[in-house]
């Protein structure tokens, strides 16, 4: 049996919350469903009156664009889809300032493709923004630029974007709200039986095996995204929990500590910022092929790779772009950040460091991916002790 004192000590300490609100709660029969809206924005605002920082990742877009087109069905081409979420967006952002209006409260609204966060200065940028709204007693809304946003730079679905706003913002908590009480052992519209799972302490096999039995929802992330979403802010020390955000008072009633939804505790040893930035909002955009004596200089040494250990290079990458370590016997071992272009690695690759700069002509550094930019598979599991590097 869960103590209910474990939660709610747990969220007292919480000084900046996301609250990621799903589709297929903020959608009624013709379009957004403001009295869910409505019953929310008192919860956030009573969270935001206590001290409590929010940010708020809000799906609904195309909800809205479809109630205000008349459309009897929801766009299936992305670009139908892309120009409903333009013309619903408008009306999402509208519909979320008129409620918080009620409340005495401002909302600045933010829009994010993943471009955005895989470039250092941009990252740093949308979190500058987030921050100076925030202690303007402003309400960051944030949502994916779905207008704009090709395949390649997509986040995928909100899930995973409220996991990586989690990161950019520092924040200690994440509440992912949708139309199901939280993750069950068995899908619990097709099964009577079904038993909630109350705690999760570590996202493992058993738990996807779980996750994958409840076919997704209204929008593009089913429980199998939002789990995956809480193993993300879990490597980053940060607890989530999922539940219903159709029953009136929700978020009230987690910060009071009831027992709703389903509670994924932190990892005990979690990445740093920079590294989890690393391991998961840039996307990898090639693979370098390295020998056995890299692959133990980096595992079991904790060693930058050097292009000696270099035997080969797919895709094209620039500098700072992240890619993928890949052993000889095609295993990933690790994701790092480049100092080089793909094409000048191919060029210095079984080179010694000394070597570099004759080759090229130039030299960034010593190591086509230092040490501190590198992030091995196994840590991305187990969190990273030695990571201490701070941005």
């Amino acid at each position: 049996m869960e103590k209910r004192n474990s939660r709610k000590d747990l969220l007292k300490s919480v000084k900046r919350v996301v609250i990621k609100i799903g589709s297929g709660v903020l959608t009624g029969d013709d379009g957004l469903n403001m009295p869910v809206m409505n019953n929310l924005t008192a919860d956030i605002s009573a969270l935001r009156k206590s001290g409590k920082e929010v940010v708020l990742v809000s799906s609904g877009a195309i909800a809205a664009g479809i109630r205000k087109l008349k459309m009897t069905r929801r766009p299936r081409s992305v670009s139908e889809q892309q120009a409903t979420a333009a013309v619903g967006q408008g009306n999402l952002i509208r519909a979320w300032e008129n409620a918080f209006e009620e409340h005495g409260y401002q909302v600045g609204q933010v829009l994010l493709t993943r471009d955005d966060l895989t470039h250092r200065r941009r990252y740093l940028n949308a979190r500058n923004t987030i921050f100076t709204l925030l202690s303007w007693n402003i309400i960051p809304i944030v949502n994916e630029n779905d207008t704009v946003v090709v395949d390649e730079l997509k986040f995928g679905d909100n899930d995973n974007l409220s996991a990586m706003v989690t990161n950019l913002s520092e924040s200690d908590f994440l509440i992912n709200l949708t139309n199901i009480d939280g993750l069950f052992d068995k899908d619990p519209r097709a099964h009577e039986g079904a038993r909630l799972i109350s705690v999760v302490e570590k996202v493992d096999r058993k738990i996807t095996r779980f996750a994958g039995a409840i076919p997704g929802f209204l929008g593009t992330g089913g429980m199998g995204s939002k789990i995956s979403a809480a193993k993300k802010v879990a490597l980053a020390g940060v607890p989530t929990i999922i539940a219903n955000g159709l029953k009136p008072g929700i978020i009230k009633h987690l910060f009071g500590g009831h027992v709703e939804g389903t509670l994924f505790l932190p990892e005990p040893v979690s990445l740093c910022s920079r590294k989890h930035w690393i391991a998961f909002t840039k996307s990898p955009r090639g693979e370098i092929i390295i020998d056995r004596g890299a692959e133990r200089a980096i595992v079991e040494k904790g060693k930058s790779l050097l292009p000696s250990g270099i035997k080969g290079v797919r895709g094209r990458f620039s500098l700072g772009n992240s890619v993928l370590l890949i052993n000889e016997d095609g295993e990933p071992v690790a994701v790092g950040m480049v100092s080089y272009h793909s094409g000048n690695i191919q060029k210095i690759m079984g080179a010694n460091s000394t070597e570099i700069e004759s080759i090229l002509g130039f030299k960034h550094d010593d190591e086509v991916i230092h040490r501190n930019n590198l992030v091995l598979t196994a840590h991305m599991d187990e969190g990273d002790a030695a990571c201490r590097l701070k941005i």
